[in-house]
């Protein structure tokens, strides 16, 4: 699964139309990120990025992150599956 994830957001990088050195100049510049594309690689590769680091990011490549209910009528809750 870490593959996967890394790989979607490389994804999404590559689909901006930006290079890793340009997302990490943006990052660096406007929120102060390290501009080091070994810092982001690694964060990618250990899915330790944090929610207001993916946030940052999807911003420098333009996007949002929207929250929306599933599709599936099933929910999990903590007294386990809801229909």
């Amino acid at each position: 699964m870490k593959s996967n994830l890394r790989n979607e957001i490389k994804s999404y990088i590559v689909r901006s139309g930006y290079t890793m050195q340009e997302v990490v100049d943006r990052l660096s510049e406007d929120y102060g990120w390290s501009d080091s594309v070994s810092n982001l690689s690694n964060k990618l590769q250990r899915e330790s990025l944090r929610y207001v680091e993916t946030v940052q990011l999807a911003d420098a490549l333009g996007y949002d992150i929207i929250w929306g209910p599933r599709k599936s009528e099933t929910l999990v809750g903590r007294g386990g599956a809801v229909k």
